[in-house]
């Protein structure tokens, strides 16, 4: 059998570096579960006198360099720790190699599923085994970590050496949101300015937004607004072929992309640059929406902080994250109409991934090579990361900051723009930006869906009961009304048209070196292409570019990868369906 080209690179670089034999480290501590933020809860051995730095390599950290601000004040405090973020997005993919080799990834390491277990293998990774027993915290996500673990190839002996991203304390088939990731979302009062039109399809969609456009040609600042404003940075990510803008959309159909593929709602794959696919579909639609002179012009060269800041300041009149609202929508504009809210188009049927019980593929671990006293302390830290004290700081913020506490226990929002306005901490609590003090890790071990044990509620603050009745506005009882149901979510179930996809833990192959090559080969030109495209003058245009591209990607090999991402992406589809049957 072929050795995985990463794989091998990093066996290789492993066995010239001088490694850290075995784990006989001493079990930690017993820990007490942590209670609510800003109370003593006694995670740690108790004693940090000596000051230390943990270096993080972080494939989910944007930022590169030491934690400043609010919340390096809380792991200072309580850990006597700083934080060295060492980030691939920031330095550039070749950082994972040279780190590889000197057998030192990091102390702490989140990396994604498929690189964690080549990295197990070539032991850069620590066994934990002998200790996480000892952490309460950890421990009571133990059916994960232990699915985790189980479905490391190599791992024969049942060992601990990570411990999933994003965990819920939910099941593997819920879905807790209100809203899915991906759906077409519209400023409310646009939208009713136009007399709230039933929207039969994309075509009457783009009818709407141009009307939009023409009613509102700028923001209240005058500054040029667009429906549709796209950005190119993130391109290829994610393991998805194409142009992000296309790939996130693809849902809206009941189709998700899987590398190289489209998986259909009957559970068949199909090629991603197959014409009877949704990334044809909604990339047309795209076409047909510059062509209309909806699309921000600056959309092919500008990136995501420059897409971001026309989304902050009204320059933009369709979102499609639901997380991306977050940047527009605040209470004042619930209350005053303002704000973006899910928009049912008829036609469409939405994928969604249920609750990440089981994690969202990346992966927490310890560095092979960290000696027995920095090592104790991490794992202590990660228990904290992973206890309802950790998770409301991460999740929720600083108390009497960010929220406040009732008489009930109950949390409620305070400051709600305290992120998108970076407003200033006060120096006690750590100074400087609430923004620019944010966790840089930028990688929970625990969904914010997730239930809080202390207040028997999400961490995420738009499920906390005070949240949900200080945004009762009139507008989401005009919603209500229109549509027939409470939340958007409510609105697709009763209506059948959410299919939610369980979630499972599988591990799933590296590329080989050749099918490396060409999935990059092949993304480039999927990439380049579709840019063009949108920008294509007519449907003769768009269709000659399709099957020039099309024709040069089969030249790329890309059989070769559809048949190496079918065989893949089985794996998890079966895991799936197994799921569903039970």
């Amino acid at each position: 059998m072929k050795m995985k080209k990463r794989a091998l690179q990093i066996l290789s670089a492993a066995m010239a570096a001088v490694m850290v034999a075995g784990c006989g480290t001493p079990a930690a501590t017993k820990q007490t579960t942590a209670a609510a933020a800003g109370t003593d809860t006694g995670t740690g051995t108790g004693s940090y006198d000596e000051p230390m730095t943990f270096d993080i390599y972080d494939v989910a950290a944007n930022y590169q360099g030491t934690q400043s601000g609010w919340f390096a004040k809380v792991v200072k405090d309580k850990f006597n720790i700083e934080l060295n973020m060492i980030s691939p997005q920031v330095a550039g993919d070749g950082i994972y190699q040279t780190r590889c080799s000197t057998g030192n990834l990091g102390d702490i390491v989140v990396l994604e599923r498929t690189d964690f277990t080549d990295c197990v293998k070539a032991g850069l990774i620590k066994d934990i085994t002998a200790d996480i027993k000892n952490y309460p915290n950890l421990m009571s996500y133990q059916d994960q970590i232990d699915v985790l673990n189980k479905a490391i190839p190599e791992n024969k002996d049942g060992k601990t050496y990570g411990i999933p991203c994003q965990m819920t304390n939910t099941s593997p088939t819920s879905y807790s949101q209100d809203v899915i990731a991906s759906s077409p979302l519209l400023r409310w009062d646009l939208y009713s300015e136009l007399g709230r039109p039933e929207i039969k399809n994309m075509d009457d969609l783009l009818d709407i937004l141009e009307k939009m456009m023409k009613a509102h040609p700028t923001n209240d600042a005058g500054d040029p607004a667009y429906p549709l404003s796209l950005w190119s940075d993130w391109d290829g990510g994610d393991g998805m072929l194409g142009i992000a803008n296309v790939t996130q959309l693809t849902t809206w159909y009941g189709e998700k992309i899987k590398g190289s593929l489209l998986l259909k709602p009957d559970n068949t794959f199909i090629p991603v640059n197959s014409k009877d696919g949704t990334y044809y579909t909604m990339l047309h639609f795209l076409n047909e929406a510059n062509k209309r002179g909806i699309v921000d012009p600056d959309s092919g060269t500008q990136d995501w902080n420059t897409a971001c800041d026309k989304m902050k300041t009204g320059r933009v009149y369709l979102m499609w994250y639901n997380w991306q609202v977050g940047f527009w929508n605040t209470q004042d504009r619930l209350k005053n109409g303002t704000a973006f809210i899910y928009t049912p188009i008829k036609d469409q049927t939405y994928y969604a991934d249920a609750d990440t019980y089981y994690g969202s593929g990346r992966v927490f671990a310890v560095g092979s090579q960290v000696d027995d006293a920095k090592y104790k302390r991490i794992m202590d830290f990660l228990d904290w990361y992973a206890s309802p004290e950790g998770l409301t700081y991460q999740h929720d913020g600083l108390k009497d900051f960010n929220y406040t506490v009732g008489s009930d226990g109950k949390y409620t929002l305070i400051n709600d723009n305290a992120l998108m306005d970076n407003i200033p901490v006060p120096e006690e609590l750590g100074g400087g930006g609430y923004n620019d003090g944010m966790n840089a890790i930028n990688q929970w071990m625990v969904d914010a869906i997730s239930t809080d044990p202390d207040t028997g509620e999400a961490y995420n603050k738009d499920y906390w009961s005070t949240y949900k009745a200080a945004t009762m506005t009139q507008m989401k009882k005009d919603w209500a009304a229109k549509f027939g149901a409470a939340e958007p979510v409510d609105y697709m179930k009763d209506n059948k048209i959410l299919l939610i996809s369980p979630n499972v833990s599988v591990s799933l192959p590296s590329d080989p070196a050749d099918i490396s090559i060409i999935r990059k080969q092949c993304n480039d030109l999927l990439c380049d292409y579709s840019w063009r495209m949108i920008y294509a003058k007519d449907d003769a245009e768009f269709d000659s570019l399709w099957d020039e591209m099309c024709t040069q990607m089969q030249g790329m090999g890309f059989d070769d990868l559809v048949k190496f991402d079918k065989d893949k992406y089985q794996i998890e589809l079966e895991a799936k369906l197994a799921v569903n049957k039970k």
